[in-house]
């Protein structure tokens, strides 16, 4: 197929969830990890899923169809694997579906890939290692064989691909490798290669996705986006090239993909703005798709101003094209499930599902004029006008407490002061042992909950089965030797999900799944209102859990940026309004705890890198009010109580510093895939307070030896003394197996007590 036989395409979305509406894929690669069902079995859900996923997509009206963005783990990873870039340590498996999982995941031998944030959203990829020996080959049969499938249905299939740019931007030079982006050159061969083969297979359309194109984390990104879209162009044998970017404006390589020779360019109009497409000429000969739905929020479209966005664009461009801003893997499926949904909200929403719709609605508009979409408009017009008739968006008691509290300013003493006192009242050892937070879910647990959700038991019933969970969590903490315990949460379905149900301002939704990374699913809460606590949310089960110890056990916390980040969020005002709003209530449950009795409180915020902007220029702004949310919610209580906060999966260079200005007493970070290297990179910040490196990998089904945690401990107190030092896992424990925590914490224990004992 030559690229001159492209027919422009007119509605489509940039990629799906893949999870399944009932989170079939979940279930179905969980039984296969634990050997009760086999390869083919897990094959069979997969493909069925992808069929359903595009069929509904045609059905719905779209004209070109995202195939290749369905992962059994994550499509960085796929990529690494279409691109033969997995370490030796992996490669050297023979079966591939086990060397697939095993760089996901790890094994008893095999220490998995690391994992991080998908740019600003709380979908976490596997970041591909690129070594020395890294020796790049093409493996094309997953895309090959989706859009053969594809094509068999009948569906006007258009392969996914991650670019060449992005995939190198986002990996890991390890072993003294240079830096990935210096081996574009070796990549492209491949991805021209890879386009052949496609054109072989029938495929009109490739979308090439280059995210980290919005960015400013690759200094030279027009240059490479020109170098590279310009020999990909000038392949003789491929099908058109459709570069998708988004979670942000292209700005300055914009103009440098519009001068190569692809077809298609995907903007996403909801983060950037189509005054930009008027100062690129180049664009007249290309098929613009714009991103003018939002993927990444649940809100309703305002069809009227998208209607507006579209018609400016036509005469930037040869032709325009409907799309969602981003793939919708980051929302869920539909709303249909959502029976409790009030007609208000109800009405400002649309999930996956919905959104498509949207696209189809606004590209009928764009063809047929605004009159033959009349309705939907006036409805979308409705819908945007209740937020106004809405008292839950407003409610003054809580502003003009919040204003007043800002008013007069809030902070704790000097850290040293805290130190003194806090050490006086816990009288912990050197290298205290905790965990950070929960425990698994066992089966109990979930059949106690299914049990309560079908009236099987009633809420005291419930509450007295939770209670012997948290007394068994007790106990095995106490067994195990551990120095400050947890009450390991086995009443809360989700760290962000659980204070959402208790505060107003939020819904928590029936299905509204979405994946976070591999099997592990979430359903993030919409926050609509402002936020209101009504009483206490945790100090029940908390002071019910000290009861059954003489050791301090934590209280546990979420923290108000990663209740944002994790949430889908109100965009009627600045976000820092509503952390603060937020960190309001959360403060309220700080001082419930204290008074109470807790002596230490966990603050958690592992989602305060992931809402970094993507641009440099944005960051500050972003820190500060952060950094602000935080310490508002933590500056209720008094010196003698000890705030602890946690941090996970995330590359923290760029907020060390917010780091330190959190200013907790203690810090839990992610470290043992990273192998301690924050714990260095925080002293050369100026971070002084303790901190707790995670020892060994929570994400990994591998239990690390009593030496290998040893030896981790070993490197973090070469950076760091041990009066700061505290000994924890990566994560709270809710995703793991008993047998695999009760083992791995026994050597975690034994390992602090034989390096405590060498540093006395």
């Amino acid at each position: 197929m030559s690229r001159t036989q492209s027919t422009p395409f007119t509605t489509t979305t940039l990629g799906s969830p893949r999870i399944g509406p009932n989170r079939e894929l979940k279930r179905a690669v969980e039984r296969y990890w634990a050997g009760r069902t086999d390869r083919a079995e897990l094959e069979s859900v997969a493909a069925e899923l992808r069929r359903r996923t595009w069929s509904a997509l045609a059905e719905a009206g779209l004209d070109s169809i995202p195939v290749n963005t369905f992962s059994l783990y994550d499509h960085v990873l796929d990529t690494a694997v279409m691109l033969g870039a997995l370490p030796p340590r992996v490669a050297a498996i023979p079966d591939e579906l086990d060397r697939y999982f095993a760089a996901a995941r790890g094994t008893d031998e095999v220490v998995p890939l690391e994992m991080t944030k998908w740019f600003d959203t709380n979908y976490h990829y596997i970041v591909p290692e690129i070594g020395p020996e890294t020796s790049f080959r093409l493996h094309p049969d997953k895309v090959l064989a989706e859009l053969d499938d594809a094509r068999a249905q009948g569906i006007p299939a258009r392969p996914v691909l991650v670019g060449p740019i992005t995939f190198l931007a986002l990996s890991k030079a390890v072993d003294g490798a240079g830096a990935p982006l210096g081996r574009l050159d070796e990549l492209l061969p491949l991805y021209r290669d890879l386009l052949g083969r496609l054109a072989d297979a029938g495929a009109e359309w490739v979308q090439i996705d280059e995210p980290i194109l919005v960015t400013d984390a690759v200094d030279d990104a027009a240059q490479l986006a020109e170098r590279a879209y310009q020999f990909l162009g000038d392949s003789h044998q491929r099908p058109a090239i459709f570069v998708a970017t988004y979670f942000g404006a292209p700005n300055g390589a914009l103009p440098a993909l519009a001068r190569t020779a692809v077809e298609a360019i995907g903007l996403d109009l909801v983060s950037g703005s189509e005054q930009a497409v008027a100062a690129v000429p180049e664009l007249a000969d290309k098929l613009l798709v714009a991103g003018v739905v939002d993927g990444r929020n649940i809100w309703r479209a305002d069809l009227e101003a998208a209607l507006g966005k579209l018609a400016a664009l036509l005469g930037s461009a040869a032709a325009v094209a409907v799309a969602t801003s981003c793939s919708t893997l980051h929302v869920p499926y539909s709303l249909a499930p959502e029976t409790e949904l009030d007609d208000a909200l109800r009405s400002r929403l649309a999930f996956g599902a919905e959104k498509v719709t949207e696209v189809v609605t606004l590209a009928r508009a764009l063809r047929d004029g605004r009159d033959a979409v009349a309705e939907a408009i006036e409805a979308s017009n409705a819908a945007l006008a209740t937020r106004t008739a809405d008292p839950r968006l407003h409610v003054a008691a809580v502003r003009a407490r919040l204003d007043s509290i800002l008013a007069a300013g809030f902070g704790r003493g000097p850290a040293a002061e805290r130190r003194t006192s806090q050490d006086a009242r816990l009288k912990l050892p050197a290298l205290p042992t905790t965990t950070i937070g929960s425990y698994p879910q066992t089966v109990e647990i979930r059949q106690a909950r299914a049990a309560l959700r079908s009236g099987a038991i009633d809420h005291a019933g419930y509450v007295a089965k939770m209670k012997a969970e948290v007394a068994e969590v007790i106990r095995l903490q106490e067994e195990l030797g551990l120095d400050v315990l947890v009450h390991g949460e086995p009443e809360r379905n989700d760290m962000v999900q659980y204070f959402a149900e208790q505060l107003d301002g939020f819904f928590a939704s029936q299905n509204g799944w979405v994946q976070s990374y591999g099997s592990r699913c979430v359903r993030p809460p919409i926050l609509f209102g402002d936020v209101v606590r009504q009483k206490p949310m945790t100090v029940e089960w908390i002071t019910y859990a000290q009861s059954l110890t003489g050791k301090p056990v934590k209280g546990m916390l979420t923290g108000p940026v990663t209740i944002l980040a994790w949430s889908f969020v109100r965009d009627d005002q600045p976000l820092a309004d509503t952390a603060n709003q937020v960190a309001l209530a959360i403060r309220d449950e700080t001082v419930d705890l204290q008074h109470a009795g807790i002596a230490i409180i966990q603050v958690d915020e592992p989602a305060l890198r992931e809402l970094l902007p993507l641009r440099r220029k944005d960051k500050d702004d972003y820190l500060n009010w952060a950094v602000g949310a935080f310490r508002l919610s933590t500056s209720g209580v008094n010196d003698a109580t000890q705030i602890h906060t946690h941090l996970c999966y995330s590359e923290f260079g760029e907020v060390i510093g917010a780091i330190a200005d959190l200013d907790a007493d203690v810090t839990s970070v992610e470290a043992a895939r990273s192998h301690m290297e924050i714990v260095g990179d925080l002293n050369g910040a100026g971070f002084s307070n303790s901190i707790g490196p995670g020892v060994y990998d929570i994400h990994s089904p591998r239990v690390p030896g009593t030496a290998e945690i040893a030896a981790a401990l070993r490197l973090a107190l070469a950076a760091v003394g041990p009066e700061r030092l505290w000994v924890n896992p990566d994560c709270g424990l809710k995703t793991r197996h008993q047998e695999e925590v009760v083992a791995s914490l026994r050597n975690m224990v034994d390992a602090a007590k034989q390096v405590r004992a060498a540093q006395s």
